[in-house]
Order: C-alpha cells, then sequence, then structure tokens
C-alpha cells in the first residue's frame, strides 16, 4: 500500500516530535551545566557529557521505531524509498515555526538513513543541502550583553563580573578586577582596542567543560574585532575566581579546538549562535562550530556538504597518507583538504591481536571521552562514495590489498562501508625530522605534556611511538591512534624485578611473569631507541614517565575520584590567585 498525503504528513509529524523531545533533553542536560560547576560535581560534568552523546542516537532508534510502528499499522510498503519525497515535503512545512531548522533537517536524515540503511539517498527524499538559509533570526540584544569602556576599564570589567555571577561568591572579585585589568593594560593590541566608542560583546550563554566555565565575546570598534575569552574556576572551598584572560586569536582557537570533548551550552537559536561564535573564530569551519557546542551530527552533515563543495572546485587525486603505514587502519587524503580518510583493516599485522569490534569500540570510547585537547574528535561514515577518478591507482591497489571486504567498486564509484574522518595533522615523527633546537625542545616538551594529560583523564595511550602523534598548526601534541588505548585504571603498572643472575639479563624472553595488562614504564625508552638527542631532553622534562610510581600515584587520584584540572591554554598564562 502506498502512502496518501494524510499519511505523509503524519509521519513528519512523528518525526518533528521526537526532534523536539531530542532538543529538550538536550537542552535539560546543557543547562545543568551551571549547577554542576556551582556544585563541583566534577563527576557527574564527565557522566552527562557521554549522556549528551548517547542521547541522539537513542532518539533516533526511538523515533525509527515509532515510524515503523505507524507503516505497519497502517499497511505502508517499507521499501519505498520513494515515497518519503511526500514525508520531506510535509515535514518542510514544519520548519518555519522552528528556531532550530537545520538541525531538525540532520534529524530527519538521520531516520531516513537508518530507515533504509544509507541507500536510496536523493536530495528529493532528504535534505542532502539544507533548505533554510538560516534560523528565524533574534535580536543582538537578546543574544550577548552589550559593555561600553566610556566610563573606564576597572567599573566594566567589574560590571562584567557581577552581570555573571553564581549561587556561590566569587572568592575575591577584587584581585579578579585587579587581574583582568593589569592583564588588559599589559596586552598591548588589547589595550590599544579599547576606546570611548569601543563596545564589548560576552554571550549570555555561558560556557562549560570538564571543571571550568567561560564568558566569550569580543572587542568591537569601527577599526577592529578582537576576540577573548575568560575561564572561571571554581576554588570548591572558597568560591568562583577569574583563570585568566585570553586574548590571542589562535589561543581562542585552541579552546574551541577539535581535540576537547564539546561544551555544555544553552543555544536555543543555534543558527545564530554559531554566527557569533564564527566571527571570532574566522578560521575554524562551521563544521567544527557546531561539533564544539554539542551537535556533533549536524556538524557532520555541514562537513559533508563543505566535502561535497570541496569536490566540486578541485582537481587533485586521492593519495595514502604520508607517514608510516598503520598496522590496523589504512589512511589517506587529499593533498587540498586537511582531513584524513582511515579504513579499519581486514587483518592486523602480529604484534597486533584484536577484532575490528575491539577498534570500533576504541573509537567510540574516544567519542565518549573527555578529550583534554589530546586526542582527535573523529566522525564515522558509512557506505561514503567517491569518485574512482579522483583515487591514485596505487591508493586503490593499497585498499584492495589491506581492506577488500570494506571496499565496492559501484560503477564510476569506490564506495568505503565504514570509515572514520578526522582533522589532519603533521605526524610526529616527520615534524620532529625537520625541527629546529627550539622546535625540537617544544614538542617534545608537548609529546610528555599529551601523555601526561591523556593519563590525568584516566586514558592510556599504549602504544606512545612518535608515528601514532601528531603535530596540530598551533603546535600542540594530539594523540590518533586508539587502536591500543584502554582506561589508565585498568593498567597494572610494575617495575621490572631485579634479575637473580646475569643470565636471565641476557635471555630473549623475561625472566619475570608478565599479565594481560601488565606495564612497565622502565621499558617506555624503547620509542626513543635511536634518538639518543631526543631521548635527553625528554628524560630532562618528563623523567617521571619511566617510574611505575608516577602511574600508580594517578590511578590512586582516580579511584579516589579526583578530577584533574587540564587547561586548554598554558599554565604561564594562569593569573596569580594570591
Amino acid at each position: 500500500m502506498s502512502l496518501n498525503n494524510n499519511q505523509s504528513s503524519q509521519i513528519a509529524q512523528i518525526i518533528d516530535t521526537g526532534f523536539s523531545e531530542y532538543r529538550r533533553q538536550f537542552e535539560d542536560i546543557s543547562s545543568g551545566a551551571k549547577q554542576r560547576f556551582e556544585q563541583a560535581l566534577w563527576q557527574d560534568v564527565q557522566a552527562s557529557g557521554m549522556q549528551r552523546i548517547d542521547l541522539y542516537g537513542e532518539m533516533v532508534n526511538e523515533v525509527t521505531e515509532r515510524v515503523d510502528q505507524f507503516r505497519r499499522a497502517e499497511n505502508i510498503d517499507q521499501e519505498k524509498a520513494q515515497e518519503w519525497e511526500g514525508i520531506k515535503a510535509k515535514f518542510e512545512q514544519l520548519m518555519p515555526q522552528r528556531t532550530d531548522p537545520e538541525l531538525a533537517e540532520t534529524f530527519y536524515n538521520s531516520i531516513f538513513c537508518r530507515t533504509f540503511r544509507h541507500r536510496a539517498l536523493r536530495e528529493q527524499r532528504m535534505f542532502l543541502f539544507s533548505s533554510t538559509d538560516s534560523a528565524p533570526k533574534v535580536l543582538a540584544q537578546d543574544m550577548y550583553r552589550e559593555y561600553y569602556a566610556d566610563k573606564g576599564v576597572v567599573r566594566m570589567v567589574n560590571q562584567i563580573l557581577e552581570d555573571y555571577s553564581f549561587s556561590i561568591p566569587y572568592a575575591n572579585k577584587r584581585l579578579d578586577v585587579v587581574n583582568l585589568v593589569r592583564n588588559i593594560k599589559e596586552n598591548t593590541d588589547f589595550r590599544m582596542a579599547i576606546s570611548a566608542d569601543t563596545r564589548v560583546q560576552i554571550l549570555k550563554s555561558v560556557f562549560y567543560r570538564n571543571k571550568g566555565a567561560y564568558l566569550v565575546g569580543q572587542l568591537v570598534n569601527p577599526l577592529h574585532h578582537q576576540p577573548f575569552v575568560i575561564p572561571l574556576m571554581n576554588d570548591e572551598s572558597q568560591g568562583i575566581y577569574t583563570d585568566t584572560l585570553i586574548t590571542d586569536s589562535d589561543d581562542v582557537s585552541i579552546i574551541f579546538s577539535f581535540t576537547r570533548s564539546y561544551f555544555m551550552v544553552e543555544a536555543p537559536v543555534p543558527a545564530e549562535f554559531v554566527g557569533f561564535l564564527q566571527q571570532i573564530l574566522p578560521a575554524k569551519p562551521l563544521a567544527e562550530i557546531y561539533t564544539n557546542i554539542g551537535f556533533f551530527k549536524h556538524g557532520k552533515s555541514v562537513f559533508m556538504r563543505d566535502y561535497l563543495q570541496h569536490m566540486e572546485d578541485s582537481e587533485d587525486q586521492f593519495i595514502i597518507a604520508p607517514g608510516i603505514k598503520g598496522m590496523v587502519m589504512s589512511v589517506f587524503t587529499l593533498p587540498s583538504l586537511d582531513i584524513v580518510f582511515k579504513i579499519i583493516k581486514d587483518k592486523f599485522a602480529p604484534p597486533k591481536n584484536m577484532t575490528k569490534a575491539v577498534v570500533k569500540e576504541k573509537y567510540r570510547l574516544v567519542k565518549i571521552h573527555d578529550r583534554v585537547g589530546r586526542m582527535a574528535d573523529t566522525q564515522e561514515f558509512k557506505h561514503f562514495a567517491f569518485a574512482k577518478h579522483r583515487f591514485s591507482q596505487e591508493l586503490i591497489d593499497e585498499l584492495l590489498a589491506v581492506a577488500p571486504s570494506m571496499i565496492r567498486m559501484v560503477d564510476e564509484y569506490v564506495v568505503i562501508e565504514q570509515l572514520y574522518v578526522e582533522r589532519r595533522m603533521i605526524p610526529l615523527n616527520i615534524y620532529i625530522d625537520t625541527a629546529s633546537d627550539e622546535q625540537l625542545y617544544d614538542v617534545i616538551d608537548e609529546y610528555g605534556n599529551a601523555i601526561k594529560q591523556l593519563a590525568a583523564a584516566n586514558i592510556f595511550p599504549g602504544d606512545m611511538l612518535f608515528k601514532n602523534f601528531g603535530v596540530t598548526r598551533h603546535g600542540r601534541v594530539v594523540f590518533y591512534d586508539y587502536d591500543e588505548i584502554c582506561y589508565l585504571t585498568e593498567c597494572n603498572f610494575r617495575k621490572i624485578p631485579e634479575a637473580m643472575y646475569p643470565e636471565q639479563e641476557l635471555a630473549s624472553e623475561p625472566w619475570y611473569s608478565v599479565g594481560p595488562f601488565d606495564v612497565f614504564p622502565e621499558e617506555f625508552h624503547v620509542f626513543l631507541a635511536g634518538r639518543p638527542r631526543i631521548a635527553k631532553i625528554f628524560r630532562q622534562i618528563h623523567s617521571n614517565i619511566f617510574d611505575a610510581n608516577y602511574w600508580k600515584s594517578l590511578q590512586a587520584d582516580i579511584e579516589d575520584g579526583q578530577v584533574k584540572d587540564v587547561f586548554p591554554y598554558r599554565r604561564k598564562k594562569r593569573f596569580l590567585t594570591t
């Protein structure tokens, strides 16, 4: 039985109602961030982040089942994808009443793809491209607060802190004002930009992530736009304090990095909210900004649209990504696009001993975990079709050799059943080969910091070879090879027992027992083998990484419920709080 007009309307309404339910729950979780921050409920902060990520898939499953139940009850043919043209038309009629139509379109697409298993994708049946230019306009004064410096910077800063108060007091508001004003005066670019006609615009919604709250805004005058972020912390015993003032554009971009988990922030009109953020982050892709505030599925949609546009505007071919080939993943890239595509191989070379299911679970762990700026976010795609003529023959041969079960040749397309997409970085092993002395010192320090900050977030990378880390355009070191990661608390860190006699040390096999979760930090010197200059720097800065007791102390803190401070900016930028 075919769909009639009324049935199309009813299915569209089921999807719209389900999306509204999803948005309500999403906003409930996000709005609870303020209370969690005020009460220092750091364990709840982490749990709510995972809950919000899982919410989308749960609601898509639930709404898809509601649609299927309706179709079964109405005896509607389950296989006629073309009949969704009518459903889409009815769904579009519901959009003018929404403040988040672009997100609703993405939700509709998810229902369609779940129903037809990513088959029959046509613009007439789903929103391959958005049908709405933007969300309904919101008045500027409804989205941000505006301040003027005409009566002095001290008074303006004091008023900002007054307006962004919490249920617990500032620990020392006077000191916060002094720190902020001094920082403004010491920052030449920022100080010079402030004049009688300067406006300071700060989004009303506070951004929450991990243990921090962030005021996000821009300084505006006729000649200048300057982004800034004011991070706030909760002392837990004395109250709220201002941790620093971030005014450098690159530092602001790092706070919104693709290597960090998603902010909790209330954004009732997402398109307008994202538009403001794009003003202060002009180099950051729109897809990443949506993802930054928790709309990762819509970020994925925007990425796909940008990707299709880039393919129309470019002619270069996909190639095998530079660097040492991985044992678990095959990685390729398009030189003109700062993205890598990763496919799980069919078979893993020794000593890798795991299944595809385990690798997929590792990538899910990274998705839901606090990445503390040290793990790249990934987007998973299924049935991704590439134009065959854009693939180098070397790449086609490579993929067919290592992952034949994942590749299909369909007419003029290469279809990959499942792949992961990440931002492209310079592999650390390649970066250090051409680094200057200063760059080398900084990047090795960053490398050690990455390992330590991952550990503080209860993540043990497993394989710490340089090839498994990348360097971002800001010089930050990021881990991106996830097949051996695990929770730090799952590891059994041990010191290598002393040999009873010399022959034991010379034997090819260890003279001591090794369990499946045993880790011997003394053996970490292997990843520095053959690089004595780097080994010297690393041991000078991060010698405790080779000490089993260091790792055990981190485990004890985590098991005690402690959540470590990991800042999205250098510690040297922090204010003195006394």
